[in-house]
């Protein structure tokens, strides 16, 4: 009877302390959520060093723009294919100094530009060697990662070179009921140095904020809540309490039998 009189007050704490409150769940709180919202302005992201690129030249002759293609120069214009049957494109590294080895071209410093300017750049250079080129840039590698209080935490590869904080989230399955919404850690590299940014998304201003447009290679933390760490403590407690209860009940058991 003792025993099912102490079962009943743990099963409503951790009921209590598994819940957050409505407050501490709802997204963009702001009243009243009418009108029009002005939204941070989107850059372009700038490249970097291990940064990885897909460049490809075309022209109205496919044959002058071969020897700019390394695909092409690698082993001509059918024999490289991937799983699917298509060319497959090989790729720039950005190395440590901010250069690409570009064919013809030769060496080109093309950290801290955007694809725009990296695009105007080379197309500008290759006109010297063909008629009208078009040249088209991809970055291969932009990933972001999440991790912490959200449904399916991992590394994120971005298809597009443009992803909001809440589309990120968005591909993580959303945060968890114990996820702090008012306190998500950004991680950013800037000029080889961390840089760290807090964001609340319990107001629509974050739609606002400096960082709410993700760069590659971010990186977003989500603090659990409250709850979450009473739950935690309270489990590991009371491990140790059952623990020690059931050693206590068979030493009495022991002596109530002899």
């Amino acid at each position: 009877m003792k025993t099912r009189n102490l079962i009943i007050p743990i099963l409503a704490f951790l009921m209590l302390s598994s819940c957050g409150s409505r407050k501490n769940i709802i997204y963009f709180q702001d009243e009243p959520l009418e009108g029009d919202v002005t939204m941070s302005e989107p850059k372009q992201l700038i490249y970097k060093p291990d940064d990885i690129l897909t460049i490809n030249v075309a022209a109205l002759d496919p044959d002058t723009v071969r020897p700019f293609n390394l695909s092409l120069v690698s082993g001509g214009t059918s024999d490289i294919v991937n799983a699917r049957g298509g060319l497959q494109q090989q790729t720039y590294l950005v190395d440590y100094d901010g250069n690409i080895e570009f064919p013809v071209l030769g060496t080109l410093k093309i950290a801290g530009l955007t694809r725009t300017e990296l695009t105007d750049m080379l197309t500008e250079r290759i006109s010297e060697y063909v008629t009208d080129p078009i040249v088209n840039v991809r970055l291969a590698n932009f990933t972001v990662t999440i991790l912490g209080e959200v449904r399916n935490p991992g590394t994120f590869t971005i298809q597009d070179e443009r992803i909001t904080i809440l589309e990120a989230l968005g591909l993580a399955d959303d945060l968890t009921i114990f996820g702090k919404r008012k306190n998500v850690l950004l991680v950013r590299e800037v000029d080889g140095k961390k840089k760290y940014a807090k964001i609340d998304l319990t107001t629509v201003n974050v739609v606002n904020s400096p960082v709410y447009y993700l760069q590659q290679n971010d990186v977003i933390y989500v603090e659990p809540n409250n709850a979450k760490i009473r739950s935690s403590t309270y489990n590991q407690n009371n491990s140790v309490l059952i623990s020690a209860i059931g050693t206590l009940t068979t030493i009495v058991a022991v002596f109530l039998v002899k």
